[in-house]
């Protein structure tokens, strides 16, 4: 966990109690903001985390013969037979002991779950629940009680899935915890058919979503990977036929790559995903979930979208009510500072607004929710008063830029894309890291650093504005139909350097200075001139031009906020603290959608048809470096971008 200094969290209070959860003030709307959001609630919809109109029942299924839990022993309302998972876990040496425990080996998995339902007829959607590794004999399926009758009241049919038995010692187990939930899934297809049972004819198989928490969260992943798969991809002699009609994934806290199909990232297509992570995270203590974002990909021409959200102060076990703020065990308070934590309830509730909001989003259709992945502050007091990042990519998208592809910093993604840039000191692409040492983000992007003032004893000398442009053939254009319906996207994060002063192109050189980029002195974090703050507020201007010349600005900050590292402290040590973690932040990216829309409202003369050039004009902070990535063109659905503006 992440934990903050006492002086860091008094100001990150104070930065959320003054109104914005994102720090900036509020902004005077216009009817053309169209994706200019305020921290008051803007959405036209009901409070995802109230309850809704149902009564909620309350169900086990289960073997009836479990030796450790009376609720799977006596209370099942349906029996479920046995799966054999022997050729998808191995015990090694701990097996005699694990079975014995237990009283059952691999070959005999039994299929357990907790069940909250509406009291009425359905057809219901399914959302499946899984959790991670945890103590084994502290059984963590009950934790997701507060999410299952939240859930049940607004209409969806929620099971808990006990996989305790594969917690503990055991290692590389998650593609069983996968293959597990889809053999779940069968039994719930065989639910819904068995007439006279509880549940039949009341879930709507045709609208299923998988949860999961910590390596349930990547497990999640591998089952919708799985589902598409006819054979086992570490023994093809493990035949699959599984084919869930699965529209939509959610991962808590994950972890990544502790299962590798194939000895191969997993890729997950065509779902809607949604990740999220606390900064003070003491178990995965990096937001690894941003690799499986990445990953997600849309290739089936229908109506997607991924979203990753970064929570200022939450931890790892408060989205289970049994594992509670010790993410490092029962002695946690010795190692971890438990300080900063959001309280749990808090924490919680960042959940139920989220992950109602998402599942009403992706299995019942209802779009008022959509804004809210895009950027949170729409939310308003929905949520807790912390900090958040988000993330947002929609199946629409077009990439200019992902700097994926080569090693040339001047090419973009799509054919005949151009980038060049003018004033930098630093442009530079690059691997992301992930704030664990030796972590990486398994995505790449470009660094760009700039300072306008000029080198001298004046020290409120100019120079130009530094700047970074994208260049656009026209047939890109007409293949993509860009016109005032599509968007500028990209994600983009601050860094703490900033280069110092750059050369006055009019004074003589000095041979005693040298340095990389474009302009000369190395880059470090300059003392402030006197007269002006240490930090000014981060922003910039993005600029788009047509082929006529037409040019448009607009600032970056209106379409979310542009916020620099949120520094996280976990350790009680902080020379541990600085030897564990290199930085003090994660480096999570801001995703933003500017409307080319906006961009005519604001330069009527401006043709979106035929834009030519995207650039970013380092105007308004004097010095920084920002890692800037996935620039493209979306025609987003305008329920992502609609909001009531309010009246003057």
């Amino acid at each position: 966990m992440h934990r903050l200094r006492p002086r860091s969290l008094l100001a990150a209070g104070a930065l959320a109690l003054s109104g914005l959860a994102g720090c900036y003030a509020p902004l005077k709307l216009t009817p053309s903001d169209a994706a200019t959001v305020l921290s008051r609630q803007l959405l036209d919809a009901p409070d995802p985390s109230l309850p809704g109109p149902f009564a909620v029942k309350h169900l086990y299924y289960g073997s009836g013969t479990d030796r450790r839990r009376p609720e799977y022993r006596d209370s099942v309302s349906i029996r479920t037979d046995p799966v054999d998972a022997s050729k998808l876990v191995d015990l090694r040496d701990a097996a005699k002991a694990r079975n014995r425990y237990w009283g059952f080996s691999p070959k005999n998995f039994p299929r357990n779950g907790r069940v909250w339902y509406p009291d009425g007829p359905g057809p219901f959607p399914l959302v499946l629940v899984v959790h991670g590794n945890h103590d084994p004999e502290k059984f963590s399926d009950p934790g997701y009680e507060y999410l299952g009758t939240l859930l049940a009241s607004r209409g969806y049919i929620v099971a808990s899935v006990d996989e305790n038995f594969l917690n503990g010692s055991i290692r590389q187990e998650n593609d069983a915890r996968a293959w597990l939930l889809l053999k779940h899934l069968e039994a719930w297809r065989r639910f819904n058919t068995t007439q006279g049972g509880p549940l039949f004819g009341r879930v709507d198989m045709d609208h299923v979503a998988l949860m999961g928490h910590s390596r349930g969260g990547e497990a999640v992943a591998e089952a919708a990977a799985f589902n598409r798969l006819s054979h086992y991809p570490d023994d093809a002699n493990v035949r699959f036929d599984f084919h869930f009609p699965i529209r939509a994934v959610i991962a808590i806290a994950p972890v990544d790559a502790q299962y590798t199909p194939a000895d191969q990232q997993n890729p997950v297509e065509n779902v809607n995903y949604m990740v999220f992570h606390g900064s003070h995270d003491g178990d995965v203590s990096s937001f690894t979930g941003l690799r499986q974002y990445q990953r997600v990909r849309f290739t089936d021409g229908a109506e997607h979208f991924k979203t990753a959200i970064y929570v200022y102060r939450a931890n790892h076990g408060q989205w289970n009510t049994v594992w509670g703020p010790r993410d490092n065990g029962p002695r946690s308070n010795r190692m971890l500072d438990l300080r900063g934590l959001l309280p749990p309830e808090e924490q919680r509730q960042f959940a139920r607004v989220y992950v109602s909001a998402f599942l009403d989003a992706s299995l019942k259709g209802e779009r008022r929710y959509l804004p809210l992945f895009r950027d949170h502050r729409v939310a308003g007091g929905w949520l807790p008063k912390t900090m958040y990042v988000t993330r947002f990519q929609e199946s629409s998208f077009h990439p200019l830029a992902t700097f994926q592809e080569d090693i040339d910093v001047t090419t973009g993604t799509a054919r005949g894309v151009a980038m060049q840039g003018d004033s930098l000191a630093t442009w530079r692409e690059g691997g992301l890291k992930l704030r664990s040492r030796n972590g990486s983000q398994d995505n790449n992007a470009v660094w760009l650093g700039w300072n306008n003032r000029l080198a001298g004893a004046d020290t409120t000398r100019r120079g130009p504005a530094a700047a970074y442009a994208l260049t656009l053939p026209d047939s890109l254009l007409r293949s993509w139909e860009v016109d005032g319906r599509s968007s500028i996207d990209l994600s983009l994060a601050p860094t703490p350097d900033a280069p110092g002063p750059r050369r006055d192109p009019a004074a003589k050189p000095d041979s005693s200075r040298s340095g990389k980029g474009g302009g000369g002195a190395r880059t470090r974090r300059p003392p402030a001139p006197k007269g002006e703050p240490k930090k000014e507020p981060m922003d910039l201007t993005v600029e788009v031009a047509d082929a006529a010349g037409h040019v448009a600005r607009l600032p970056l900050s209106r379409f979310g906020p542009v916020r620099r590292p949120l520094e996280a402290y976990v350790l009680r040590r902080r020379d541990r603290e600085k030897t564990v973690f290199p930085t003090q932040y994660e480096l999570v990216m801001q995703s933003y959608s500017i409307p080319l829309a906006d961009f005519q409202a604001a330069a009527p003369d401006f043709d979106p048809r035929t834009l030519r050039r995207v650039r970013l004009v380092f105007d308004r902070t004097t010095a920084g470096t920002v890692v800037l990535d996935d620039v493209g063109i979306a025609r987003m659905d305008p329920a992502f971008t609609r909001v009531e503006v309010p009246a003057e």
